[in-house]
């Protein structure tokens, strides 16, 4: 009887432990197509996400149900009428696959997962949804374009170009309850969407930028607690955004536009009834360019006169006879597609700092921070009234605005009063890049308290945090990501200050990656190599500039390189295959257009840019003029082809169906090898070519060296580093792509440090001492000639924040496998720094790395996703000098082995605490 009491204490205290340990882990995150609860998709076989959260150790997914119904009714009654995929032995938490019923026009999904681990079974709380867009053109069928395509009073066609927003309306009387009711909209350039007085979503600038003659995005919304039985009133504004762009009538050959704004737009409608009606735009509806906003455009400004404002207009109490009929207008040729991105969003405000009175009489507004979005004004006087707001990055001497880097953009909102009372205003479809706004208008004194800044920006989460004792690489750091996330404007673009604005490719060659660790940019850039095979011509080439606003096809390897770098970006740290399978075909057309057309002797003759913007050996200089500085066009473009095939070959061997390809990138690549070599090699001083840092930084990185030669040509990169160059940078976007890793990899994490922590000419820190709070274009922006140095670019990142991450905070994606399902944590902890505290949302949760040092003792506390595994590495090979959780370490639980000077521990998810004596 004692032996059946003992074992049923047993019993009970293990399903007492177990359900304490399950209460501890949740399935969370639901995501497809790695869009939260997205609405009109166009992707027929939808990827499906989720996370696991534990507060316990080594939890791994065994086993998966996915149930998905076609209404929130079916699934929780657990009727899966669109897909039941059974109990999957799987530990796939990340982009399963659907495998269901085929998923119809406009069809709803409502879904959620049962995750088995080897904890126990535990179902997701939260419910997920998606729907289906429209799929096919022809749907659209019956639904017209319309618009207004002249030029009103006020309007100008030239260089400044200056065009009225386009106002539309349509009543509509809805006779039946609502059940359910959604809106497919496409507004080009730039839309707002009301309904019955409300603006719909919370979407500015919409939607993302494409070249319209290639594909047009569309947007969509569930309206249904919009509209209601009876009169309804649909209204839209039409911004110009890149459609009617910037510069009108003006260098017709480099820059593209594509006409006026205009609009399609279906309203599906189910009764409760169970009929049916759709809404389409066609010529019933009514236009007007006769509203407030007079003029918008995205490098000049936006003009707002509140004396036009039409109250109700977009409401059913408005007399809309003045109004004109709307124009049946051409499509912007352009395929239908569901947009995959989410929508700019406004992310985040600023408070200015200070306001101060110039001698004119007008007032200098310091925001603290360059910025990109716009300023929101509050502001009482009487009708007639203007406010002008002018925007700049930074002051002149005498305390005016400096303009000079801003080219011919005039960055100037102008507000007109109505004359009652306070009036606040912000625009609607422009955004400025700033730190300073000139205002003048005001009748009395305004205050900080006036003014609000607005942060616009793609609605994407931030992923990264991070934190070290070194207190110029914290504010490099901030820099950096108040850069990167200014310059999302549903594409990267180099800056967003001037008249350019421009997606180049060779701005995020490696700096995508960075990138990465501080912002969840996967379905930005999956977007944007959709924009570059938009581009790519039909023989092979690739612009530097994608989507192709400005014509910039002049052929190189390391601008359109851009789309394999991206690309295997997105699969090293996201997981994504498919981007890979996409866009394979066109990748290698491009591989083999180059090779075809400048590859002689197995050496790539066609460069454009060089190492684009070294640091000149004078500070007035935009490009050096030294030639001791300048690496040759051919060796840059010939080691990075080398580079981009050995990328080629992997993704040959990912998409499985290329494997003939796989013969053709080794042969190429050992052929363009043995070339680089003959041609750049210098044996007697184990250099190549005029033995600059990027000369011999590229073949290193890139593994070209022979092995017998590799820390021999280290060390001339060095000593250029070190003696030349006093400690400082040398390299330009290209070089410094490779430096930092490179560095800290082949010994010297230490002279990566000085590099990342130096205050003075050329160095990051030094924009940061000389008063920049984002990343400059040159490494001289503070006193280069002024028509090229934007003060908020992010080209000079290189790979910075990548060694941040990887080889400082230790945080890295094994590349065997891709999306941090192992992470290697290898910490170079002999840089000179004290601690380091990072941290990273990966697809499968938070991985944390938070290290310090005192004279003899490491403590490191790091965190694991659940579902997946690391590799830590410590500095020491004494496993008793080495205590995990306050304990020693032990074979039997903790799997460990000794391996060049380190000892590398295999740890499951959780929180650890490890403690090295050294």
């Amino acid at each position: 009887m004692k032996k059946f009491f003992l074992h049923l204490t047993i019993v009970v205290s293990l399903f007492t432990m177990a359900a304490k340990a399950q209460t501890k882990i949740s399935v969370t995150n639901l995501q497809c197509e790695m869009l939260q609860n997205p609405e009109g998709i166009d992707v027929v076989q939808p990827r499906l996400s989720w996370q696991i959260n534990a507060d316990v150790k080594d939890v791994k997914q065994t086993a998966y149900q996915i149930i998905i119904a076609s209404t929130l009714e079916n699934l929780n009654a657990n009727k899966a009428d669109l897909w039941d995929s059974g109990k999957v032995q799987s530990d796939e938490s990340v982009n399963v696959i659907y495998n269901g019923k085929r998923l119809e026009n406009r069809q709803n999904a409502f879904w959620k997962v049962i995750v088995w681990t080897n904890k126990g079974e535990i179902q997701s709380v939260e419910k997920a949804h998606f729907s289906m867009g429209i799929m096919n053109y022809a749907d659209w069928k019956s639904t017209r374009w319309i618009g207004y395509e002249k030029a009103s009073v006020g309007d100008s066609i030239s260089q400044y170009s200056r065009l009225s927003a386009r106002y539309l309306r349509k009543e509509i009387n809805l006779k039946k309850q609502v059940k359910n009711a959604k809106v497919y909209i496409m507004g080009m350039g730039l839309y707002e969407l009301y309904i019955n007085g409300n603006k719909i979503g919370d979407q500015v600038l919409a939607p993302v930028p494409t070249d319209y003659t290639k594909n047009v995005k569309y947007n969509v919304f569930d309206v249904t607690s919009q509209l209601k039985e009876g009169k309804n009133m649909l209204g839209t504004v039409l911004g110009n955004g890149r459609f009617f762009t910037m510069r009108q009538d003006f260098k017709p050959y480099k820059i593209k536009t594509f006409g006026y704004p205009k609009m399609a737009l279906q309203l599906f409608i189910d009764y409760t009834d169970g009929t049916k009606e759709v809404i389409r735009t066609d010529d019933t509806w009514k236009v007007t360019t006769n509203g407030p906003i007079l003029s918008n455009n995205e490098y000049d400004g936006e003009e707002y006169d509140a004396r036009k404002e039409m109250k109700n207009w977009n409401t059913t109490n408005f007399d809309d006879k003045k109004w004109l009929l709307a124009e049946y207008v051409q499509e912007p040729g352009g395929f239908y597609e569901a947009q995959m991105t989410p929508n700019m969003k406004i992310m985040g405000e600023v408070k200015p700092i200070s306001i101060q009175q110039t001698p004119k009489g007008t007032y200098i507004l310091d925001m603290g921070q360059n910025m990109v979005g716009w300023l929101q004004l509050k502001v009482k006087g009487k009708s007639g009234d203007k406010i002008k707001l002018k925007f700049a990055e930074s002051l002149q001497t005498d305390g005016s605005l400096y303009i000079e880097n801003l080219r011919d953009a005039r960055t100037t909102d102008v507000y007109t009063l109505k004359g009652e009372g306070e009036e606040i205003w912000e625009p609607a479809f422009v955004f400025h890049g700033f730190r300073f706004v000139e205002v003048s208008g005001y009748t009395t004194k305004p205050t900080i308290d006036n003014f609000v800044g607005k942060v616009v920006y793609d609605d994407i989460k931030t992923t990264g945090t991070f934190e070290s004792s070194d207190a110029v690489m914290n504010q490099i750091f901030k820099n950096a990501y108040w850069g990167i996330r200014g310059n999302y404007k549903g594409m990267p673009i180099d800056c967003p200050q001037r008249n350019e604005r421009q997606p180049w490719l060779g701005d995020r060659t490696t700096g995508a990656y960075g990138e990465s660790f501080l912002f969840d940019n996967q379905t930005l850039y999956a977007k944007w190599l959709d924009d570059i095979k938009n581009a790519q011509t039909a023989d092979g080439g690739i612009p530097d500039v994608a989507p192709a606003f400005w014509r910039y096809y002049g052929d190189n390897v390391t601008w359109p390189g851009t789309y394999i770098t991206v690309a295997d970006m997105l699969y090293q740290q996201f997981g994504d295959k498919k981007v890979i399978e996409k866009h394979y075909s066109s990748m290698k057309k491009w591989v083999v257009y180059m090779e075809q057309n400048y590859l002689v002797k197995d050496v790539m003759t066609k460069d454009k840019y060089g190492d684009w913007c070294v640091p000149p050996e004078s500070l007035e200089l935009i490009h050096s003029k030294d030639s001791a500085r300048t690496t040759n066009g051919e060796l840059i473009a010939s080691a990075f082809y080398y580079h981009l095939l050995q990328k080629m070959k992997k993704f040959a061997v990912i998409d499985g169906t290329n494997s003939n390809d796989i013969q053709y990138y080794n042969s190429l690549s050992e052929r363009v090898k043995t070339a680089f070599n003959a041609k750049f090699f210098n044996a007697g001083k184990n250099n190549y070519a005029n033995n600059t840092v990027t000369a011999n930084l590229l073949p290193l990185a890139f593994g070209m060296v022979p092995e017998n030669l590799q820390s021999k040509v280290f060390d001339n990169i060095v000593h250029e580093v070190e003696v030349t160059y006093k400690g400082h940078i040398s390299t330009g976007v290209i070089g410094t792509q490779f430096l930092m890793r490179t560095l800290s990899e082949y010994g010297r994490p230490d002279l990566s440090y000085k590099l990342a922590s130096n205050d003075t000419y050329p160095s990051w820190g030094y924009m940061a001492k000389n008063g920049a709070t984002t990343i400059w274009e040159l490494w001289n922006g503070n006193t280069a000639d002024p028509k090229m140095n934007s003060q908020n670019h992010v080209m000079l990142l290189g790979d910075l924040l990548i060694w941040y991450y990887e080889n400082i905070a230790g945080i890295k994606s094994n590349p065997e496998t891709p999306g941090f399902r192992q992470i290697i944590m290898k910490p170079d902890f002999e840089t000179g720094l004290t601690f380091v505290n990072a941290s990273y949302e990966s697809i499968y949760g938070t991985i944390k790395s938070n290290w310090k040092k005192s004279k003899n003792t490491l403590q490191w506390n790091i965190t694991i996703p659940a579902n997946t595994s690391a590799m830590v590495y410590l500095p020491t090979t004494n496993a008793p000098a080495v205590m995990l959780d306050n304990k020693k370490l032990d074979k039997t639980s903790t799997s460990y082995k000794a391996e060049n000077n380190k000892l590398v521990l295999t740890l499951p998810s959780g929180s650890y605490v490890l403690n090295v004596k050294q």
